[in-house]
């Protein structure tokens, strides 16, 4: 069973989708440990640089998410979730001028979704 990786919340996705009509089309990075702590950036497409070094681990509301392949090692048994919150992240991310900020609820795969 191929695992869905990644997820969004419905306020999230009200987000993203008031973004995307502003901005156009986005991308998102799972942040590792660089400004906000380890948080999810999300920025205009072409805006974030994505190489061999990153890992697409799906799509949330249309929008690519990616995390870096070292950060991917340590997370690979973990579902993720987009989620946000009220409060001033200190990212460059698109959403820190509203005064909400991304944020990521996680979660350990289930044997039937990462089998060993």
């Amino acid at each position: 069973m191929k695992q869905q990786r990644v997820g969004i919340s419905p306020a999230a996705t009200q987000l993203v989708e008031k973004l995307k009509k502003d901005y156009g089309n986005l991308i998102f990075h799972q942040s590792g440990g660089c400004c906000d702590g380890s948080a999810p950036m999300c920025f205009q497409k072409g805006e974030m640089y994505i190489d061999d070094n990153d890992v697409l681990l799906g799509y949330i509301a249309g929008c690519p998410f990616y995390m870096s392949k070292d950060q991917f090692e340590y997370w690979k048994h973990t579902h993720l979730t987009l989620d946000v919150v009220k409060g001033r992240g200190a990212s460059f991310s698109l959403e820190i001028p509203l005064g909400v900020r991304f944020v990521i609820k996680s979660r350990l795969l289930t044997q039937i979704e990462y089998p060993e």
